[in-house]
């Protein structure tokens, strides 16, 4: 063992020098188990495999609504589309269990076009029912949730009362009915559900029309409605205003009355009037507030109007960090400024003085009285608020809101204004019709003992009498359903007709289903039935969507006669012609995750690329992930570590075997050109997006802009989803609207250095700062110089200073580890090592910090610890916490892991590792170096000074490497559990969290965090993947052509209610205005271009500008390839100036230069200034002469290169710029791309006489 001193210090409190002399224990006791929370000592049967996969979906419920919905009982009636939707979407959610019921149907062949899991063999078979055919499959889905079918003996009424469902002694906390029911039967279904609090839910899709229905009973408590991140508010001040001045204004308080105002730390606290807050974190004799909750008011100020104040200005946002009666007393001053010199401006004579109220953003009124006048804080509570030094925060919290729904019965009569999924068809009130057939159907089979039959004409006409026959009948009964006038959404109480038409469609399509259709319900009531855990708002009450346009041709001969096959129910909606043409699709699909998964599913569903001409390529970089397994359905555990697109296609390819797919793992971009070229782009039927990150979907929405191309795009955030449909010269692209990934809020780097305050600054900051420079800038730049010393220093150049510092910094740390260590790291090193670092980072620092304080308090006079300040605390290892063990284990192993030691996993050979080293904690002395108490943020904190930096670099240049330890530099990665990344930084988090007396985080939140992980769920995927399946049948039908109206676009929020359900029609394309007069275009979109041939005789650079510049009436600037940012071009106006630039000597020696020589050789002015004043017979006039000859040479060579390519073709010129000039893989790559096309892209950059800019499309020049 290399036995070493510390450099690590101890507390003021207690200078000695010692090491524990007992294991640190958990409070229970009981062997080695500090960590136990942690993951990387977890192997075997102690890794935590339902956590892993349920990580994503924790993401966005949370931990609390996570673990109740293992409490979750669901009984789903009926297992065609929506059904096994619905079961799939539950299972993957890892709700408690599901219950399936099949009612007995028996597979037939056409199931196979929405159920999945229905394959040939069961349709043989002729007895095996849908539930009985999903039940194996399903079951796989998740082994943590239990799975099992009804027996045909029970009735949905004695099983729905059934209180111990599936073994769990609990009964059904929800029920789906995914089919049609006869009336009695769903009506009594849902009385027994609303009596036992049963959540009850209906989804049902007939043909082109689908509904969904949501009863929550006579009262149902929502404790959280829209899932939205609360807001937690550092307090940076307080102050009791005993008379509320006149300017302030608070929502309930009068002038003169007494007035809590709270500033926050952050610029907005994003509160409204009425939001409650619990107080946290008081000290300093306030402790007796904490918990309190109060309510919060808004704060604003007058301000005149002519003042025209700049609320988002530096000098505003300054000012308010001021106390609130100097911000007051400031904006009195200015409004007795204005409001003197208005009243003396006799024109404004009976005029009242206009103000404007500002907000305040970053205060906020604690509510000190309540709706009654009744005092909420006692005087005393309100004096313990002037005691206010520092510390406090104002957590958000949301009181419970209750929400009585009524019955099936009841709102089947009682809904005047059915809500639809189209908002334009919701207010033209398209929905009674729906609702109005919906009542008609559970009549009919009242009467008839059947449901109305596929194609049946008599059936149809006996379901439009019926509906007629309701809505007559409900005329007189006030808030009814019935054929009424309604405008904006509101029923006008005037008859109008029925639209027959839409009702007889209903019947005769009611058999038949979509896959679409049926993934959109299933993940929608999928959804509905977690709110049953009373997180997020239930819809109100029901939705319907109506998809008319896809019925756009019901020729007898086209929709039938059906013989069997698997798209029959397709091919009676949309026609064999569509078949036909579904069949010779090419889909080009980007990702295949959990977007992915679920269009695979749908393509083989509706039989796309089954035809000889048809082909799906997929393509995916990633491998499965145990996490990917709660929401990317065609993956199982024996798939983890496979690759995604090749795992899925297996699987689709397996349900319907006629798919032509061929799976790929090539990243799609500007580096994969050469395979994904324009004979791959120009033979796609459409361009599919499921991709999960910005850049790669602004990459294939260009493509398809160049290439004319559909594109169908969709992306979902937890609850959150949206899709588009990109219809070329019809609709906007994708690339019209501004979208990016850095939509992350950043915290000043002086906040998580020095003063953090809240949780997420010391995540943050284990991240970005203890990470990153042990685990990855360290060791990569240590690496680098290890391997090559002479690129290293080349690369340090390039660096900027703080970063070249602090590399060099790293670099001499790493060799001084080595030398330390006796020349080779081991593990007992790294323990070592980590020790050090803990006693650094949570001791030293801490007291250097705390010391320079407490000196500039005594020589400021001032207190340093205010506002969100906090006061920190150094650990102490003579008086150990479990915490210091848990970082020193998942430190000392990440520090084997760099240095390639053999880790230790094990926590008890671990500890006696650090028994046997007798760590100790050195005393701590004032340093004497500077430390940074500044509030500002300084970017290069990390610098050193010019003279440190260069005695650095001198010491590394006399370093052998060769006798140096290779490092192995960490790739951060989150969903790894064994490879202690995620454990360092939650120990490291909660290290710096006690430092600082802040709330420790959970290994969840920090992964979250640190890991930038995107809250995903089953159920939103399925949805919005749904509706996009929906807009694919549209375009290969070829509605296109019809119009983009035909076409819906959607935002929806399944957390947040029936308001947040909204689909609409594509955006028109953004026009861009060229700046030129007609009868030029005066404007274009992204779809257009402008197209050049010349493949006979190429044109020359000349050419083209005169070209560009008759045909446009511009003067061109440049030309160069469109999309480059680069400051390169083919043709370039300053280049061809210098065509005009002269250097000449006369026969006196005088030398004459134009200007503009200058401007690109500055350096020569002198010389010439020189020769200008030197005498002839002067011997340094050749040294001058010299200079200029040699500028005069460069510039003849600028002309002749400058002339060759003008003058030269557009081709020619375009390698001669753009092809990469060293040999090697990028050169490769650039001739292999352009030896595979016969065009160029170009950009021109050009302007009118007048100087204005012109915009141009892009020009398309083919040779």
């Amino acid at each position: 063992m290399t036995k070493r001193s510390t450099t690590a210090t101890n507390s003021n409190d207690n200078n000695t020098n010692h090491s524990p002399t007992k294991r640190i224990k958990m409070a229970d006791g009981g062997g080695v188990n500090w960590g136990d929370w942690m993951g990387s000592y977890k192997t075997g049967s102690l890794v935590d495999n339902e956590s892993e996969r349920i990580d994503r979906q924790k993401a966005a419920f949370g931990g609390e609504t996570i673990a109740r919905l293992k409490d979750l009982n669901v009984l789903i009636v009926g297992m065609q589309g929506v059904g096994v939707e619905t079961a799939k979407n539950l299972i993957l959610s890892n709700v408690g269990g599901v219950m399936l019921y099949d009612g007995g149907v028996v597979c037939k062949e056409e199931h196979r076009g929405s159920n999945f899991y229905v394959t040939r063999e069961h349709v043989l078979e002729g007895a095996t029912t849908l539930g009985a055919a999903s039940l194996s499959e399903l079951r796989t889905l998740n082994p943590f949730c239990r799975v099992d079918l009804l027996d045909g003996n029970s009735t949905l009424s004695e099983e729905i009362m059934n209180k111990d469902v599936l073994g769990s002694r609990r009964g059904y906390a929800a029920v789906v009915v995914a089919t049609f029911l006869p009336k009695k039967e769903l009506f009594q279904l849902n009385e027994l559900a609303r009596a036992n609090g049963i959540a009850f839910i209906m989804a049902v899709t007939n043909g082109v029309t689908s509904s969904i229905f949501s009863d929550f009973g006579p009262i149902h408590e929502i404790t959280d409605a829209t899932g939205e991140p609360t807001q937690t508010l550092a307090i940076s001040n307080v102050e009791v205003l005993d008379s509320k001045p006149k300017l302030l204004h608070v929502a309930g308080v009068k002038e003169g009355e007494q007035v809590v105002i709270v500033t926050v730390a952050q610029n907005e606290h994003g509160l409204e009037d009425g939001d409650v807050v619990v107080l946290e974190d008081m000290r300093q004799g306030m402790e007796g507030l904490n918990g309190m909750s109060l309510t919060v008011k808004r704060v604003a100020i007058s301000s005149p109007t002519s003042a025209k104040v700049d609320t988002r200005g530096v000098a505003f946002k300054t000012a308010l960090g001021l106390p609130t009666e100097s911000v007051v007393s400031n904006f009195e001053r200015q409004y007795d400024f204005y409001k003197t010199a208005f009243d003396e401006d006799e024109a404004n004579a009976n005029k009242k003085f206009p103000v404007r109220t500002i907000t305040i953003f970053n205060r906020l009124a604690l509510v000190l009285n309540d709706d009654n006048g009744k005092k909420v804080l006692e005087n005393t509570s309100v004096d313990a608020f002037r005691e206010y030094q520092s510390g406090g925060l104002l957590n958000q919290v949301r009181p419970p809101i209750f929400k009585q729904y009524k019955s099936l019965a009841e709102t089947l009569q009682g809904t005047p204004v059915p809500q639809m999924l189209r908002g334009e068809d919701w207010e033209l009130g398209k929905g009674v019709e729906v609702h109005l057939s919906l009542a008609a159907a559970l009549d009919f089979y009242e009467k008839n003992n059947h449901w109305p039959r596929l194609h049946n004409a008599d059936d149809a006409s006996q379901l439009v009498d019926i509906a007629k026959c309701i809505s007559d009948s409900m005329k007189d009964t006030e808030g009814a359903c019935w054929a009424q006038s309604i405008q904006y959404g509101f029923p006008m109480g005037e008859p109008r007709d029925l639209n027959e038409k839409r009702i007889a469609r209903y019947s005769r399509l009611f058999a038949a289903e979509l896959t679409g259709f049926c993934a959109f319900l299933g993940g929608a009531a999928a959804q509905e039935v977690i709110k049953a855990s009373g997180k997020f708002t239930p819809i109100d009450q029901w939705v319907h969507h109506d998809e008319e346009v896809l019925a756009v041709d019901e020729c007898a001969s086209n929709v039938g006669p059906l013989f069997g096959s698997r798209y029959d129910y397709q091919i009676a909606i949309l026609g064999k012609d569509f078949q036909a043409r579904a069949a010779n699709q090419r889909v080009f699909l980007v990702g295949c995750g959990a977007l992915g998964c679920e269009y695979l599913k749908g393509l083989a569903l509706m039989g796309i690329a089954t035809g000889k001409d048809g082909k799906i390529v997929v393509t995916d970089m990633d491998r499965i992930e145990v996490s990917n397994l709660s929401r990317q359905f065609l993956f199982r555990q024996p798939d983890v570590g496979h690759p995604k697109s090749v795992r899925g296609a297996m699987v689709v390819k397996k349900w319907n075997p006629s798919v032509n797919i061929e799976a790929l793992e090539k990243k799609v971009g500007d580096d994969s050109e050469d395979y994904f070229n324009d004979k791959f782009w120009e033979s796609l039927s459409v361009c599919w997006n499921a991709l999960d990150n910005v850049q790669a979907r602004q990459y294939t929405d260009a493509r398809c802009l160049f290439y004319s191309k559909p594109l169908l795009e969709s992306g979902t955030l937890g609850t959150k989803c949206n899709h588009e449909v990109v219809l070329p010269f019809r609709t906007s692209s994708y690339n019209d609207g501004k979208e990016s990934d850095d939509n992350e809020n950043q915290i000043a780097m002086c906040t998580l250095r020095s003063f953090p305050y809240l949780p997420k600054h010391c995540i943050e900051y284990a991240k970005q700062a203890y990470f990153s420079d042990y685990f990855e800038f360290g060791p990569e730049v240590y690496e680098n110089f290890r391997q090559d010393p002479m690129a290293f220093f080349e690369q340090l150049d390039t660096m900027d200073s703080g970063e070249q510092s602090r590399a060099l910094r790293m670099i001499k740390a790493f060799i001084d580890l080595q030398e330390e260590a006796g020349g080779s790291i081991d593990f007992n090193a790294c323990v070592l090592i980590a020790f050090n670092r803990m006693i650094k980072d949570f001791r030293t620092s801490i007291l250097d910090l705390s010391h320079s304080a407490d000196e500039m308090e005594k020589s400021s006079g001032k207190k340093f610890w205010t506002g969100t300040k906090r006061r920190p605390r150094p650990v102490d290892w003579n008086d150990p916490m479990p915490l210091l063990m848990e970082y020193l284990y998942s430190t000392a192993n990440l520090y084997a892991s760099v240095w390639r030691a053999e880790v230790v996993r094990d926590r008890s050979e671990f500890q006696a590792v650090v028994d046997e080293l007798k760590l100790e904690q050195p005393i701590w002395e004032p340093s004497g170096d500077k430390v940074d108490l500044s509030e500002g943020d300084n970017e290069d904190e990390s610098g050193g000074s010019g003279e440190d930096d260069d005695k650095l670099k001198g010491e590394l240049y006399k370093v052998d490497t060769s006798k140096l330890q290779p490092a192995q530099p960490q790739d951060f990665e989150k969903d790894d559990d064994l490879n202690f990344h995620i454990d360092f930084l939650t120990a490291a988090t909660n290290m710096r969290s006690w430092n600082y007396d802040i709330k420790a985080s959970a290994r969840h939140t920090v992964k979250v965090t640190a890991g930038r992980i995107i809250p995903a769920l089953a159920t939103t995927t399925a949805m919005v993947c749904g509706l996009v399946d929906i807009e694919f049948a549209k375009l290969v039908l070829g509605l296109q052509s019809q119009g983009s109206d035909k076409f819906l676009n959607s935002n929806i929020n399944l957390a947040a209610g029936s308001g947040n359900l909204t689909t609409f029609a594509p955006d028109p394309p953004v026009p861009i205005p060229t700046g030129l007069d007609a009868p030029q275009p005066v404007s274009f979109t992204s779809w257009d271009r402008i197209d050049l041939s010349y493949k006979l005789n190429e044109l020359s650079v000349e050419q083209l500008v005169t070209y560009l510049e008759k045909s446009f009436g511009v003067t061109v600037n440049r030309i160069f390839l469109h999309g480059d940012t680069e400051d390169r071009a083919l043709y370039n106006a300053l280049d061809k100036k210098k065509l005009d630039w002269a250097i000449s000597f006369d026969e006196e020696g005088k030398v004459s230069v134009s200007e503009g020589v200058y401007t690109h050789w500055p350096q020569i002015r002198m010389a010439v200034q020189m020769l200008g004043r030197l005498p002839p017979t002067s011997g340094q006039r050749a040294m001058f002469k010299t200079q200029v000859e040699k500028v005069k040479v460069s510039l003849e060579q600028t002309k002749e290169s400058f002339m060759k390519r003008f003058q030269g073709n557009v081709s020619d010129a375009y390698l001669q710029v753009y092809r990469p000039a060293e040999e090697g893989e990028k050169q490769d790559y650039f001739d292999a791309v352009f030896k595979g096309r016969d065009y160029l892209t170009l950009g021109v950059d050009c302007q009118t006489k007048e100087k204005d800019d012109i915009t141009l499309p892009c020009v398309k020049y083919t040779f």
